[in-house]
């Protein structure tokens, strides 16, 4: 039996060993969704009837010019009335005129662009393969043949009404926009209006923003001041204007660490300065003052001014040195200034022509 057996077993394990493997079994889905494609294409009332097509046309020239009319109104309404200062009527005028102008322009254009699409362009749908690298040059003939049908399709060439009408709007447009940022500019020259501010022989430094004048022995070692000239507050016009180019810092250090320039020997009194407050890289206003070091810090941009040493840039963008204003005392003990900076303040931009 044992022989049998292990026979038996033996023939079994050689059927196994000599039998082939079976094939594998690729699986086939029948149930696979076909491409069912484009929808049939809808025609338009404009792709029926030839009068609709032709008013559609009208329609999107009308948008067009109806943008140029309120691009021109705009620019109109800002030379024919401006803003007059203390008359609140005037600015609602203006605004009110500006602000149509500008939205007829602005929607006509967007309006009349979408309704050419949606009424004269062709409406069929496609799909366009992207290919990853520089087609052949038969593609690249197709591409060009894609772009003439689509010409063909939008009308650009063959409607020159629409055509004209909307390179109208497009030049018109801009119009508002060069108008009101060209008449931000100064009427007159920036570098004349930035050297001459409201300091003069005998002004009175004082305080800012109460317009109290400043003595001397107000001013302590490591104290800082903001000034601005002593009647700013009295100014019936371009106050604003005036006290950004006139703000003054005032510091009183050791006269020992003081080093003084050649030929600005009366600048200071007894170890009191006074510079410019608006930073030389573009305007900024440095309001920050280091007692230790005698640095002032301009927030914005982190330029950094010694005090000690005419303000000279120890870091940071700005350009050069913030402008000094010669100070001495009246005889009340009050600061006045000796003249006018020497230097344009303010950014040194300014300077770009002397």
């Amino acid at each position: 039996m044992a022989e049998v057996h292990d026979g038996a077993a033996g023939s079994e394990v050689e059927k196994h060993e000599t039998a082939a493997p079976a094939p594998a079994t690729a699986v086939v889905r029948a149930d696979r969704i076909p491409n069912p494609g484009f929808p049939p294409e809808r025609l338009r009332v404009t792709d029926l009837d030839p009068k609709k097509e032709k008013q559609a046309e009208r329609t999107v020239s009308g948008l067009f010019l109806l943008s140029i009319v309120g691009s021109i109104i705009a620019v109109v309404a800002y030379i024919v009335l401006p803003i007059e200062e203390g008359n609140p009527g005037s600015v609602r005028l203006n605004n009110l005129f500006l602000g149509v102008g500008i939205t007829l322009g602005l929607l006509g254009i967007g309006i009349g662009a979408v309704h050419w699409s949606k009424a004269l362009m062709h409406g069929h749908e496609l799909v366009e393969q992207r290919h990853p690298t520089r087609g052949s040059d038969e593609s690249r003939t197709r591409a060009v043949e894609i772009f003439r049908e689509s010409n063909k399709e939008s009308g650009f060439t063959r409607r020159s009404l629409v055509r004209n009408t909307l390179i109208g709007a497009l030049v018109a447009t801009p119009i508002p926009a060069v108008a009101l940022f060209r008449d931000l500019a100064p009427e007159e020259d920036p570098i004349a209006l930035l050297k001459q501010t409201m300091w003069e022989e005998g002004t009175r430094l004082a305080l800012d923003p109460s317009g109290v004048p400043i003595r001397a022995s107000d001013v302590t070692i490591g104290s800082v001041f903001h000034v601005i000239p002593e009647g700013l507050a009295e100014l019936e016009s371009h106050r604003l204007e005036e006290k950004a180019k006139a703000a003054v810092l005032l510091m009183r250090l050791p006269p020992d660490e003081l080093n003084i320039r050649e030929g600005r020997e009366t600048w200071s009194y007894d170890g009191i300065v006074a510079y410019s407050k608006i930073c030389t890289h573009v305007g900024c206003p440095v309001a920050l003052y280091e007692q230790q070091t005698h640095h002032l810090l301009c927030p914005c941009h982190q330029s950094q001014f010694d005090v000690a040493n005419h303000c000279e840039v120890i870091f940071g963008p700005a350009a050069r040195p913030l402008p000094q204003l010669p100070i001495t005392v009246d005889d009340e003990g009050y600061l006045v200034a000796r003249r006018d900076f020497e230097e344009p303040v303010g950014p040194s931009f300014w300077e770009r022509e002397l």
